[in-house]
Parts: C-alpha cells; sequence; structure tokens
C-alpha cells in the first residue's frame, strides 16, 4: 500500500535520518510539509518535491505501538481520506487505530519479514551493514569525533579552541589569534564539528565584501561545507521568478517559500555591507533563525556608549536571533578598551552590561595575570603576598590545590577557570606559538619609464599600467624584465607573483608563457572554482608544473601556497591589511624556509612612498604587521598628500608611522592577558586530541571500508597515483547510496599530506560527506538487513541451517543529546542453530566471512519458503538470547551519561559563583540534556538490525 499525497496525520519516516523516529504531518503550506517527529522532539520542514520522506505502511501481521505504550498486531489496514485506520487486536479486542494515535518509535519490517518477502542481498551487503555499525560505534565515541578530515595542518592552538569551544551548547565567543594564525580555520572547525554532531543545522557567515570569495572557498575546500551567498543577484533572481505568471499567482495566494532565501538553504554566507544597505535582506535574516553565526573583521564593528554605527546595530540584531555567535578579529584590544567591550557585550550583554565596571574589571585582571607570570617564573615557589591574594581568590581550595603534584599548574588551571574573560575570548600570539618562518624583504628600485608620465602619483600610480596599452607597457615597464630575469636567476624554486588586478595578471603570465618560455600559471576571479583549482595544482606539481603562479589580488585569498619560498609583489596594495593577507600566503606556521618577498618598484612614484610606508613606518615587510590600519587611521591625510607627489609630506608621515607603529606595539605588548593566552593552547590536551585525530586519518581502515562499499553501490575505483584513486559510477552504480559523486568521475586521496599539497583532489576521511552519506545510507536504509549465504565444512550436516543476527540499541533521541557516545552502536551478535545453541564464540564473524559464499538468487528464492518455519524460530532464540543484554548495555550507558554530564554540570555552578561569564542558559541546558539523556537510556531497546541465513552444503 503506498501513497505519496501529503495529508495531516499521516505518518512518514525520514529515510536520510531514522533516529528522528516517526514523524506526523502536522502542515502543509504551499510547496513545504511540516512534520513533528515525538521521539526526538523536534520539527522539521521539507520541500514536498524531494523530501526525503517514506510514508510507513504496516501490514497484517506486524507489530504496532500506540503512543500511550500498547501493542497490536495489525489484521487489515483501511485508507480514510489518506489517513490510515488499523483494524488490530491485543490477542483479545480487536481496536480500530488511528495512525495519528501510532507511538513516534518506529517498527521498520523486520530483517527476517524482509527476507520472506524476498527482498535479501548478497553476503556482502551483510558484510557492509556489521562493518558500517561497528566503525559509526568507534567513531562516535572518539574525542576526535566532528574534526576529522579538514584538509589543515593538524595545529595544537587550532584544534584546542576548536574542541574547547566546539563542545559547548550555542557557543558564544571571540576568536582573536594574530595574523597568519588561522582564526578562519578555528571557526571552520568548530562549524564543521557543530554541524557534524547535530548540535548546530543552521549556521550564517557575515563577512566584509572582499572576503566572500576566500570563506566560501575555504568552508568547501577545508571542510566540505557547501554555502550559498545570499546577495543582490538572489534576490535579482527571485524577482524574476516572481514576475512568471505561475509564481505570482503564487505569490497571491499566499506561497511564500521563494520569498525568503535565508531560509531556502542551512549554511549561508552574506556582506555585512549588503545587510546594512538593504532592510529587507536584513528583516530575512532577522526573520530565519540560526544555531550559529560567524561574524568576521568585527574589530570594524564601531560603537561607543552614545553611539552604534549601523554595522554595529546589525550584527547585534543579528547576535540576539543567533543561539551561538563566533566574532573574529586580529586586534582585540588595540583599538581601545571601549571597542573590546563593545564586541564582548555582543557576545553576552546580560555579562557586559557597562562600560565603567568592565575596566574596574580589567585591572583585577591585570593583578591576577602578574601573579599568574610569578607563578611560571618561580615553579617551586610561592611568594607569601601572591599566596594571601590567590587565597582571595580560590578560597578554601588554595590549600587543596597546592597538596596536589603540579601544585602551581593546579591553581593557574583554577584561577584560568574563575576568573578573566578566558570563557568568552581565545588569543593566541605569534610570540606564544613561535614556529613562524623569517622574512627577508628584497627590494629592487627601478627608474620609472616615460610613458608613466601621467600617472605616476596617486592612488593610480600604485598600478600605472592599467592607463596604458598592455602591449606598451609589457615592452617598456621595467619591472617585466626584471620579472622575466629573476624567474629565470631562481628556477626551479617556486615563485609566487601578486599583483592588484586581474587584467595585469593575465598579460603577465601570457608574457611569461609564450615570450620567455616559462612555465607559469594565471590565477585570478574571472576563472572558474575549477579552473583556479587547476592552476594551483599545477603550480604545487613538483615534477612537470609550473614554476610561476601569476595572481591577481585574490590569490591573497583562501589559499595556501607554503611549499613556495619566494613571493614577488609586482605591485603594492593601498591597504597595509592586503599586504600582510599578500605575504600570508606563504608566512605559515610549518613554512620550512625564509620568506623572499621581492618588491620591484617603480622610483618617483606612488609605489616608492608606499614601499617606504610598510617598510619605513610600519616595518610590515619583515614583521606581521596587527597595528597598520590603526597607523593608517593617524597618518591618512598626510599619506594621502605623500601618495599624490608633496615630496614635503613625506618623511614627517614616515616619522609619525613609526612612532605611532612602537606606541601602539608596546600597549598590545603589555596589554597581553597571561590568563587568556594560558586558556587560549593547552598543549597536553592539543597533542592528545591531535593524536586521536591522526590515528583515525592515518589508518588504511577507511580506504578498505569505502572499496568494499563501492563493491555493493556499483563504484568503479582507477588507480591514479600513490595514495590516489579515480571514482567513477560503474554499470550498477546505486546514486541513491553514493553523495557527491559527479557523473565524469572524482579524483581522491587517501592521505593528509597530499590533501594539503593537491586541493584539485578530494581527501577521503570518515568525516568526507561521501563517506558519511555512505554510512547513514546503509544504516538507514534495507541495505544488507537480511541474506542467505552457503556454508561448506565437514564438521557439519549439509542441510544445516545456522542464523547470524545483528542487534543494535535503539534510543530515539534528540541528535544534539550525542548518546551514541554513551550507547553502543556497534551490533550485539548472536549465532544459532535451528535447537537455539549459542555458537557466537565458535564462528565468529570474520571466519563467517572467508567461509561463507553466495547462493545463486533463483536458489535462494527456491529455498526461502521451505525454510521459513525454522528461521522464524531461530529468531525467536537470538531474541532470547539477547535480551539479557539490554539491562547491562543500559547500566553502562546510564553511568557514562552520568560520568559524562554530571561533573561538569557542578563544575560550572562552581564556576558562575565567581565567574559571571559562565551562562545560566548554559547550565540549564546541561541539566536539560542530562535529564533528557536518563530518560532516553531508560527506553532503550534492542532491535533486530539484520540477519544471515546460513545453508551448510
Amino acid at each position: 500500500m503506498e501513497t505519496s499525497e501529503f495529508v495531516i496525520g499521516q505518518r512518514w519516516v525520514s529515510h536520510s535520518d531514522t533516529a528522528l523516529g516517526l514523524g506526523i504531518v502536522t502542515d502543509i503550506s504551499g510547496r513545504r510539509v511540516t512534520l513533528g517527529f515525538p521521539a526526538a522532539d523536534e520539527e522539521r520542514t521539507y520541500a514536498i518535491d524531494n523530501a526525503p520522506l517514506s510514508r510507513i505502511v504496516y501490514q497484517l501481521g506486524e507489530e504496532i505501538e500506540t503512543y500511550d505504550g500498547e501493542r497490536y498486531i495489525v489484521r487489515a489496514v483501511e485508507d480514510l481520506h489518506g489517513v490510515l485506520m488499523y483494524h488490530a487486536d491485543d490477542g483479545e479486542n480487536l481496536q480500530q487505530i488511528s495512525e495519528v494515535k501510532l507511538a513516534g518509535s518506529v517498527n521498520f519490517s523486520a530483517p527476517h519479514q524482509r527476507l520472506f518477502a524476498g527482498q535479501f542481498d548478497r553476503n556482502g551487503a551483510f558484510r557492509l551493514r556489521v562493518s558500517t555499525l561497528q566503525h559509526l560505534d568507534r567513531l562516535r565515541a572518539s574525542p576526535a569525533q566532528g574534526l576529522i578530515g579538514a584538509r589543515t595542518q593538524h595545529l595544537p592552538h587550532q584544534l584546542y579552541i576548536a574542541h574547547e569551544v566546539a563542545r559547548r551548547h550555542a557557543p558564544r565567543v571571540l576568536l582573536a589569534d594574530e595574523v597568519g594564525l588561522g582564526k578562519t580555520i578555528e571557526a571552520g572547525l568548530i562549524l564543521h564539528y557543530q554541524l557534524h554532531t547535530g548540535r548546530a543545522r543552521r549556521a550564517m557567515i557575515v563577512v566584509p565584501d572582499s572576503l566572500i570569495h576566500q570563506w566560501l572557498v575555504e568552508m568547501l575546500r577545508r571542510f566540505n561545507l557547501r554555502f550559498s551567498i545570499v546577495d543582490q543577484s538572489r534576490y535579482d533572481d527571485i524577482k524574476a521568478q516572481e514576475d512568471d505568471v505561475d509564481a505570482l499567482v503564487n505569490h497571491i495566494f499566499g506561497d511564500d517559500d521563494s520569498v525568503n532565501p535565508f531560509e531556502a538553504d542551512q549554511l549561508v554566507l552574506c556582506s555585512l555591507d549588503f545587510l546594512v544597505q538593504s532592510e529587507q535582506a536584513r528583516d530575512h535574516a532577522l526573520a530565519a533563525g540560526w544555531d550559529l553565526m560567524v561574524v568576521d573583521e568585527a574589530h570594524h564593528l564601531a560603537w561607543s556608549p552614545e553611539q552604534a554605527s549601523p554595522e554595529y546595530q546589525v550584527v547585534e540584531s543579528l547576535s540576539e536571533a543567533s543561539k551561538g555567535l563566533l566574532l573574529l578579529t586580529a586586534t582585540p584590544e588595540q583599538v581601545g578598551v571601549a571597542s573590546h567591550f563593545a564586541r564582548l557585550r555582543l557576545l553576552d550583554p546580560a555579562r557586559f552590561h557597562s562600560l565603567d565596571a568592565f575596566r574596574e574589571e580589567e585591572q583585577q585582571y591585570e593583578v591576577i595575570n602578574k601573579v599568574v607570570r610569578r607563578l611560571l617564573e618561580t615553579p617551586d615557589h610561592i611568594d607569601p603576598e601572591d599566596k594571601a591574594a590567590l587565597a582571595g581568590w580560590l578560597g578554601d581550595e588554595l590549600e587543596e590545590l597546592l597538596a596536589r603534584d603540579g601544585a602551581h599548574q593546579a591553581v593557574i588551571d583554577a584561577l584560568l577557570d574563575r576568573h578573566g574573560t578566558g570563557r568568552v575570548l581565545f588569543r593566541n600570539t605569534r610570540a606564544a606559538i613561535q614556529g613562524f618562518p623569517e622574512r627577508q624583504p628584497l627590494p629592487d628600485p627601478l627608474p620609472c619609464p616615460a610613458l608613466y608620465d601621467d600617472c605616476r602619483y596617486g592612488d593610480v600610480g600604485l598600478a600605472p599600467e592599467q592607463n596604458v596599452p598592455e602591449e606598451q607597457w609589457l615592452a617598456e615597464d621595467p619591472r617585466v624584465a626584471w620579472l622575466e630575469k629573476k624567474l629565470a636567476s631562481l628556477r626551479p624554486a617556486k615563485v609566487v607573483v601578486i599583483c592588484a588586478r586581474a587584467d595585469t595578471a593575465m598579460a603577465l603570465e601570457h608574457y611569461l608563457q609564450l615570450r620567455a618560455g616559462i612555465r607559469s600559471a594565471a590565477f585570478h576571479e574571472h576563472l572558474s572554482l575549477l579552473e583556479r583549482d587547476r592552476a594551483a595544482a599545477y603550480f604545487a606539481d613538483s615534477e612537470q608544473g609550473a614554476q610561476a603562479l601569476i595572481c591577481s589580488e585574490i590569490g591573497s585569498e583562501g589559499r595556501n601556497f607554503q611549499f613556495a619560498h619566494h613571493l614577488v609583489l609586482f605591485d603594492l596594495p593601498a591597504n597595509a591589511d592586503l599586504l600582510e593577507q599578500r605575504i600570508g600566503r606563504l608566512d605559515r606556521i610549518g613554512q620550512t624556509e625564509a620568506i623572499r618577498i621581492h618588491i620591484p618598484y617603480l622610483q618617483g612614484t606612488s609605489q616608492e612612498v608606499q614601499y617606504r610606508w610598510f617598510q619605513e613606518g610600519l616595518n610590515a615587510f619583515a614583521e606581521s604587521c596587527a597595528v597598520g590600519v590603526a597607523v593608517h587611521d593617524q597618518v591618512g591625510d598626510e599619506w594621502q598628500k605623500a601618495l599624490d607627489g608633496d615630496d614635503a609630506a613625506l618623511e614627517p608621515m614616515l616619522v609619525s608611522s613609526a612612532e605611532e607603529t612602537a606606541r601602539l606595539k608596546t600597549l598590545l605588548h603589555n596589554g597581553r592577558d597571561a590568563l587568556i593566552e594560558l586558556n587560549s593552547c593547552r598543549r597536553d590536551e592539543a597533542e592528545a586530541l591531535i593524536a586521536s585525530i591522526e590515528q583515525e586519518e592515518s589508518s588504511a581502515q577507511v580506504r578498505d571500508y569505502m572499496v568494499q562499499a563501492f563493491d555493493i553501490l556499483g563504484v568503479d575505483i582507477e588507480d591514479h597515483s600513490e595514495h590516489a584513486d579515480v571514482l567513477k559510477p560503474g554499470e550498477q552504480y546505486q546514486a541513491g547510496h553514493v553523495a557527491e559523486l559527479p557523473e565524469d568521475g572524482l579524483t581522491v586521496t587517501w592521505e593528509r599530506e597530499q590533501a594539503l599539497q593537491r586541493e584539485d583532489m578530494a581527501f577521503m576521511s570518515w568525516e568526507h560527506p561521501m563517506v558519511t552519506g555512505v554510512m547513514d545510507s546503509v544504516t538507514s536504509s534495507g541495505l544488507g538487513k537480511a541474506a542467505l549465504a552457503n556454508l561448506s565444512v565437514k564438521a557439519l550436516p549439509p542441510g544445516t541451517l545456522l542464523l547470524e543476527a545483528l542487534f543494535a540499541v535503539h534510543c530515539p533521541a534528540p541528535e544534539s543529546l550525542q548518546l551514541t557516545r554513551y550507547l553502543p552502536v556497534s551490533p550485539l551478535r548472536v549465532v544459532v542453530d535451528v535447537n537455539g545453541r549459542d555458537l557466537s564464540n565458535a564462528l565468529p564473524h570474520d571466519r563467517l566471512n572467508e567461509l561463507c559464499s553466495n547462493i545463486r538468487r533463483r536458489t535462494a528464492q527456491a529455498i526461502v519458503p521451505k525454510i521459513r518455519a525454522e528461521v522464524e524460530t531461530m529468531v525467536d532464540h537470538v531474541e532470547r538470547l539477547a535480551e539479557p543484554h539490554l539491562a547491562q548495555l543500559q547500566a553502562q550507558a546510564l553511568a557514562q551519561v552520568e560520568a559524562g554530564f554530571v561533573p561538569e554540570v557542578r563544575r560550572l555552578e562552581a564556576l558562575q559563583r565567581v565567574n559571571p561569564a559562565i551562562r545560566s542558559e548554559e547550565i540549564d541546558y546541561l541539566r536539560g540534556q542530562l535529564d533528557a539523556a536518563r530518560e532516553a537510556v531508560g527506553h532503550a531497546s534492542l532491535a533486530l538490525e539484520g540477519i544471515r541465513v546460513i545453508v551448510t552444503s
């Protein structure tokens, strides 16, 4: 009995997320349908055209359960205007039970019923089901869960922050690492963890317009997160659709499903400029609601007690509509305490409600910092005055802490927990992290040719070639000949060349290829993402690849070329932050050599002014410069005069810039918060986490598993190179089980180092969407639930029947509870014969796999009806043998739940008494999670997940 029309009251199940249990249609509006899932206490809305839902219709003889716990056997099914009425009995009386009254848990067709109906698979599918459940059990209990497979280096400070923040309910924090330490990566890791574990479903990233592409690329290439951009062109497309007659009619009659583009996708990327300019977009973004919002470049959000900028007001209103909030800035305090407080009040306005109170509080932080620094400097001694101060902060707990091994560290850890902004602010500095390469500026002043006489100065002088015909400047600009000679002298070293404009990059690349015979590739915004990938891969190839990559400004965004050690700045940007972004493509942790920064500039032009400002005013070539924008704010007028050719303004501007740079750097150093830096990277915890991640990533298990799955699902594997394969749909390809596989195939690598070098290859890990998609598909479908096999052994007479059964603990609960960390999903395995003898230990699963072979389908179909009675008897036997294990599994799970939640609740309650940064909402959430977990574990049951009937011959 099948139906595809939705009617309120019908019961459906999500075949993409079976853990939700049995859903009930609660609303149908236009092209959308809403289902409630009582067992998981969740509600979902789907587009009717492509809803991943299956109608649940119980068949005659199947057991159903009502919401009040009564169980019945179905005797007849009646369709009443789309809603089913079951005629069922409880062993005595026949009842009429509407499907509306069914329990939220769902009883899928039992494996043995699938067998009897002829819906059985070959041996391989059953083995795949077993291995899927085993891998899921291990992965869900791993501390590495949510952090596996990111195309990033395993840097302790990044992974520590990601793990610490991502585990929180609706985290609201400020990520304030210095430039080059990877705030974007930290935010991406947090997003990936929260989305992978179900703690967040809807996320929005808000960034300056110039960074939209960088974030889009970073999230996709590094974390396999596909964000949709919402901008004016998206609204223009909607308007064009609404102008269509049908769309207009639907709109008149209230079909609004296409009106709010922020509701169309779960992951949205939008520019702050657009939200400020468009009231409609702002209202739509607010109405959509978010689990997690990320705001980059948060130091540009201007605020004072008297007035807030439009940008700040937009983010403030959105932050109130989002459960979680990540603010990113490399300059948390350089523009003043008020600005720093303004960002903190976005995170928690109840905690940071008064600027004056915050100033007083910061003075206490300084005292605590001094004590912490002395503790670090003298680990074997505590000054009496410091001990008295510690007693005031830690009370009676101090003596207990001092009695421990590693007492100083215990005291520092307690201070980290109880004082300061460590809960909401994470900041790592280059000085604390170390490991950065030396930067060597190598200027080359060149004479300015006559063709630039009319465009030497002003902003246009920074890239004068844009005002001259291409052929002319390629022939006469001395930087072109200089570049050709420089590349020849550096051969075969890889060189990244960056210039401001795509036209310049294309002209240079064409010139080098055709006239100079130098292998080069262009990389600019006019190329598609695929073309950029190919260019980057060509450059990364160490044997036959390009020597030079010629980039427009976009080359300083979103890509990592740290395998190169030479950078040519063909021109200089107007903005100090852009210069840092350019150098930052090579200046990364893990860079193995000093970075040579080649700077060919034209004398007597804006380029010389800009070179001297960066070099003498900011020292921005040799050192990372976090204060460039702030310095420019102070000397902007004089800088513009010098750029416009006012020689008298240049020297005073350079002196003022150097003085302001030194002043701001001193403020930053003196303002360093030792508590924050200590709390932002606990190296021992980070190293243990990295070891767990690398254990999962370096294992060959993921490839072995996917090769097994591809054999069943019809995906062909062709060898590409060491650690790399090409995946292509085969003749028996089952598209419904394999996501992310293009028709023309996909090149993948199974090795992380290769993935870091070759961004054109997909990095296959346990958390790649293709792998998680296959695993979800196996567990939520009937694949491998029933199988028939032949076994030929001398010890057993021909015709002997054995049953290998798999049971899994079934516990419908919200995914955010993460109960799978406590309840095993690894199958409980029982093997019996028709007499009920338990042969599980005598016949291990792997041994049976070696001995069993497939039975021809036609033969199997003839066998099944003849052995039905024996199979039903053996199913009764395995259920009897499995049942006693449930109580033990529940007890173990409950103990783990208590151990996981109770200490954290008590810790946060204690902390809240001394540190108001601990939100009551967070504690209440954990208490609610604990109660819900206890209840869910109490209602857990054993579900028969699969059977393999074995016939001896």
